[in-house]
C-alpha cells in the first residue's frame, strides 16, 4: 500500500530514505557536469577518430549499463548497429559474471565498457579479449577500481565515473539509483559525438544538465503533489500494474529502464512496449484478471486480511511528434475502452536529448516516491 500522507511530508521522505535516493535524483544534473568534465580531462574531446566504428559494444552490469546501452542504441539509430553483451555466470556478483565478445568482433568495431563497481574480473578479461582482437576499448570506472588499473593505458581508455557531489551512495543499489546512469552515459556520450554516432557537443550536454535541474525543481520533495509530476504519477501508480506504453525514440528507452527501475527499487512489476505493437501486445491484460472491473467486490471477501487486486493502468511516455502519425489516440481509445485509466508524460520543447533527460528524471523521481511511500514502516 502507498502511504499517500507520506508524499507531502518532505522530513518523512528524508527519514525514509535512508539509501539517498532522492538525493541521486536531485543531483543528476551535477552529475552530468562533472561527467563532461572528467571526460574532457580524459582526452575524449580530442579525439580524432579516422572514421565510424562498424559496431558499437557496449557492456556492464546492472540496471545503469542496461539502459546506457539501450540510450545509446536509440540515439545511434542507423548510425551504427549497437550490441548489449549480456553478462554470463552463476550469481549476479561481480566476480561471477563474465562477459564474452561475439566472433566476429574486430579491429573495427568499438567496445564501451560501464560499470559502478569495476571490481569484475571477467570485465578485465573482456578488455583483454578486444585488446587482443583489435578492438577499440573506452571503459567508465571509479576512479580507484581493479577495472581501471587493468584497461588505462595498456588495453583502452578508462574515464573516471563522476561520483555524488556530497559522497557516494549506498553500493546495492547504486546500479539503479538516478544519478548513476548520468555518471556512466554522459561519458559515452561525449564519446560517441567524437566519432559521430550521436550530436552531444558540450553545449547540449550542458542543455541536458539545466533540464535536469530544471525538472528535479519540479520534482523535488519540497513541491507539493497536486502540482509534482513525479508525485502524481507515484499516487497514480499505487497498487496498480504499470502497462509503460511508449512512442518516439528517446521514450522507448526510458519505458524499459522505468519498469526495470520499478521492479529494482520498488519491488513493483511493471510492463513496458512500444505503440503501436502495445496495442495487441498488451490489449488481453486490459480486459483479463487486471481489467478495471475485474474482481468485483465479493461480500464474503475479508477486508482485513485481502489486499486489493491490482488493475492495469496506461502509463504514455511520449516525444513530441515530429509528423502527424501517432498511435496515442488509439492507445486512448483502447484504455478507455476497457475503463483503464491513463497517466500521459510528454516533455517540453527541447532536443532529442533533452528531452530523454525530462523523461527519465520526471520517471525517475516517480520510482524513488514510489519507494519511499511504499516501505515497510513508512
Amino acid at each position: 500500500m502507498l502511504d499517500e500522507s507520506l508524499l507531502d511530508a518532505p522530513d518523512a521522505l528524508a527519514r525514509a530514505d535512508r539509501r539517498d535516493l532522492l538525493r541521486g535524483a536531485a543531483e543528476a544534473g551535477a552529475r552530468v557536469r562533472t561527467a563532461a568534465r572528467h571526460a574532457t580531462e580524459a582526452g575524449i574531446t580530442e579525439l580524432k577518430p579516422e572514421g565510424r566504428p562498424r559496431a558499437v559494444l557496449v557492456a556492464g552490469p546492472g540496471t545503469a549499463a542496461t539502459g546506457a546501452a539501450d540510450l545509446i542504441a536509440a540515439l545511434a539509430g542507423a548510425s551504427a548497429p549497437v550490441t548489449r553483451i549480456h553478462p554470463t555466470g552463476v550469481a549476479p556478483a561481480p566476480g561471477a559474471l563474465r562477459w564474452t565478445l561475439p566472433g566476429w568482433a574486430g579491429s573495427v568495431d568499438l567496445l564501451l565498457i560501464a560499470t559502478a563497481d569495476g571490481s569484475e574480473p571477467g570485465l578485465a578479461l573482456l578488455a583483454e579479449q578486444a585488446y587482443r582482437r583489435g578492438c577499440t576499448v573506452v571503459a567508465v570506472a571509479p576512479l580507484r577500481s581493479p577495472l581501471r588499473e587493468a584497461v588505462h593505458g595498456v588495453h583502452g581508455l578508462v574515464v573516471p565515473m563522476a561520483s555524488a557531489p556530497h559522497g557516494e551512495y549506498d553500493a546495492e543499489t547504486s546500479a539503479a539509483g538516478p544519478g548513476t546512469l548520468w555518471a556512466l552515459f554522459t561519458p559515452l556520450l561525449a564519446l560517441l559525438d567524437r566519432v559521430g554516432l550521436v550530436t552531444a557537443p558540450a553545449e547540449a550536454l550542458q542543455s541536458v544538465a539545466d533540464r535536469l535541474d530544471r525538472t528535479a525543481e519540479r520534482c523535488g520533495p519540497a513541491v507539493a503533489t497536486y502540482s509534482n509530476p513525479a508525485k502524481t504519477l507515484a499516487a497514480e501508480l499505487a497498487d496498480s500494474l504499470p502497462l509503460i506504453w511508449t512512442e518516439g525514440d528517446a521514450a522507448g528507452p526510458v519505458g524499459r529502464r522505468f519498469a526495470a527501475v520499478l521492479a529494482e527499487l520498488s519491488g513493483r512489476p511493471a510492463l513496458a512496449a512500444a505503440l503501436p505493437e502495445a496495442l495487441p501486445a498488451h490489449g488481453g491484460l486490459l480486459a483479463g484478471a487486471f481489467a478495471a472491473g475485474a474482481d468485483p467486490d465479493d461480500f464474503f471477501r475479508d477486508r482485513v486480511e485481502d489486499t486489493e487486486p491490482l488493475h492495469a493502468r496506461v502509463v504514455l511516455l511520449r516525444d513530441r511528434p515530429t509528423g502527424g502519425l501517432s498511435a496515442a489516440p488509439a492507445a486512448r481509445e483502447l484504455a478507455l475502452g476497457h475503463d483503464t485509466a491513463i497517466s500521459e508524460l510528454e516533455p517540453e520543447e527541447g532536443s532529442t536529448l533533452e528531452s530523454l533527460a525530462e523523461l527519465l528524471a520526471v520517471t525517475d523521481f516517480a520510482a524513488v516516491y514510489l519507494a519511499l511511500a511504499s516501505a515497510p514502516g513508512a
